[in-house]
């Protein structure tokens, strides 16, 4: 029996600030960051979206597809729901995200923090799960919207997005490997206070970090599957931007991948970058779609295709795994919603994007109507009493 993703998809926001517009308006080259940074876009929040609303839109699609081929939405019985951008000190996300989709009282819920990594922890955690029940299913979720001080080097790092992921026994996606190799570190390289809406970062001793975590991930992993580089066809790395993923790919061939030319190791990571190019940064759901925009990107066949994956979450963990994509895949993609919600998104100008940057969701206690921005199925009403107000469109 095998364990892994019987079905994932994404979900972002329906607003976007071209890097072009952000570098004329402050005194950037814009090649600092279509070039430097490898992006193109950010995805940016409308005031009636949060983490909450975002990983229910993403939702949407997995349940639908389990209610077309008649499968019992009730064998959900754990929501993982991973963010660095948690709504609540006590309350986890999951819980709204539970209602929101009413799903089966039967359920435990339970939110993870680590940086960005924690996704990859509820991943692993779930197929622990099903593999002892393997009857039952685990929905797992990433959603985080990356918000930085503006006029810093972060900014054009921003973005926003959300994964949904049904994890099962005998998935018809990827099927996971057992062995991972996992490395922990404290560092100080990027943080957010309880006090503070937006990160603190430490951009080049946080590249730092990353690429000798992704070294001694993956030397753990070694040790643990007796794998090499060149048993690898794709990877997928965890994606604050893409030039990140791409230096962190020739950091780990080198010495590991002498064979292989230049354009063959870009090869192995280009359909990865394109969805992340133009939503920006989602901390959690990153990696993950870059492995959707791997599917719904590459035109061959990738069945039996081994894709490494390497996790990263500032502070640090690390985690480099690996898994493999089942015959016939493809009947479960969403490649035309995915990219049709990316074309439908709504262009910023710079007066639009300050406007919408400047929004914070009021503390005083009182009751708060939010404008109607989103065009997804969950949206954020208002807030009254400290108390957040859903409703379904």
């Amino acid at each position: 029996m095998s364990v892994g993703i019987d079905d994932i998809s994404f979900y972002t926001a329906n607003f976007s600030l071209d890097l072009q517009e952000l570098a004329a308006n402050n005194g950037s080259d814009a090649a600092k960051y279509t070039v430097g940074i490898g992006q193109e876009r950010m995805s940016v929040p409308g005031a009636d979206e949060d983490v909450v609303t975002m990983a229910a839109n993403a939702c949407v699609p997995l349940l639908e597809g389990m209610a077309q081929r008649g499968e019992d939405a009730n064998a959900i019985n754990t929501i993982l729901f991973a963010t660095e951008t948690g709504i609540d000190q006590s309350k986890a996300a999951g819980v709204y995200l539970h209602s929101l989709l009413k799903l089966n009282s039967r359920c435990r819920v339970v939110e993870l923090k680590q940086a960005c990594y924690s996704a990859t922890a509820a991943l692993q955690l779930a197929t622990a799960w099903v593999a002892r029940k393997p009857k039952e299913k685990v929905l797992v979720v990433a959603s985080d919207i990356a918000r930085y001080d503006r006029q810093t080097p972060g900014e054009a790092t921003q973005g926003c997005g959300a994964v949904a992921i049904i994890v099962s026994a005998n998935p018809r996606l990827v099927a996971l490997d057992a062995e991972t190799g996992i490395h922990t570190e404290d560092v100080m390289d990027f943080w957010r206070p309880n006090y503070r809406s937006t990160a603190l970062v430490d951009g080049k001793y946080s590249t730092k970090v990353y690429l000798r975590c992704v070294r001694s991930a993956w030397q753990d992993f070694q040790q643990q599957s007796g794998l090499q580089f060149g048993d690898f066809d794709y990877f997928c790395y965890h994606l604050p931007f893409s030039r990140m993923a791409q230096k962190a790919h020739n950091h780990l061939a080198n010495g590991n991948a002498h064979e292989l030319s230049a354009q063959a190791l870009e090869d192995q990571i280009s359909s990865s970058l394109i969805y992340n190019r133009i939503t920006g940064n989602s901390y959690t759901a990153a990696m993950y779609i870059g492995l959707i925009s791997l599917l719904d990107n590459t035109a061959q066949d990738l069945a039996g295709k081994r894709v490494g994956f390497f996790s990263y979450g500032s502070g640090s963990v690390g985690e480099f795994f690996t898994g493999t994509l089942v015959v016939g895949y493809q009947d479960m993609l969403h490649q035309q919603s995915h990219q049709h919600m990316l074309a439908s998104r709504k262009p910023l100008n710079y007066a639009n994007y300050q406007q919408m940057y400047a929004f914070e969701v009021p503390t005083d206690g009182g009751d708060h109507a939010f404008a109607e921005q989103t065009n997804g199925k969950f949206r954020l009403a208002g807030i009254s009493q400290h108390k957040r107000l859903y409703e379904v469109r």
